[in-house]
């Protein structure tokens, strides 16, 4: 049995920078965006989970604003590839919601991106008066993400 070179055969001739353009082209005529999608909300969970210390050996790593950012870019992108994903997308909710739950504990107690924490009124306390009319307390505070808004 002959032991072969990890990267194939190291006197072969090496491809044209034309060939090396065409296979780029061949992949990404297969791609679809949804899988970058999905490979982007993998990423920013599993970075986002590093920053909140949630990896072990990782904890000296914990970073509230890389995970509120790492939340709210999963929040804005989860929804793109929902239907696609099926019954899949709820792995990526769970770890979302972990995510989020991290956040609040790292951020003292702060509401998470999304709304995940306490409920109160326009002021955050709890059982304050709020505008019965008007915006509630998360969604005035600007905590609460709205779609279109």
């Amino acid at each position: 049995m002959s032991a072969q070179p990890p990267f194939g055969d190291p006197n072969a001739p090496q491809p044209t920078e034309e060939e090396m353009q065409a296979a780029y082209d061949a992949q990404l005529k297969q791609l679809r965006v949804e899988e970058v999608v999905v490979d982007m909300i993998v990423s920013l969970i599993n970075l986002g989970g590093r920053k909140a210390g949630l990896v072990p050996g990782t904890e000296d790593e914990a970073d509230a604003v890389q995970v509120r950012i790492a939340v709210e870019g999963v929040r804005a992108l989860l929804p793109l590839v929902d239907e696609a994903l099926g019954e899949n997308a709820a792995q990526l909710r769970d770890a979302l919601a972990q995510l989020q739950r991290a956040y609040v504990q790292l951020s003292g107690g702060e509401s998470a991106p999304g709304g995940a924490g306490g409920e109160g009124g326009a002021d955050g306390a709890p059982g304050a008066p709020t505008d019965p009319d008007g915006p509630g307390p998360a969604q005035s505070s600007g905590r609460l993400w709205v779609p279109g808004q």
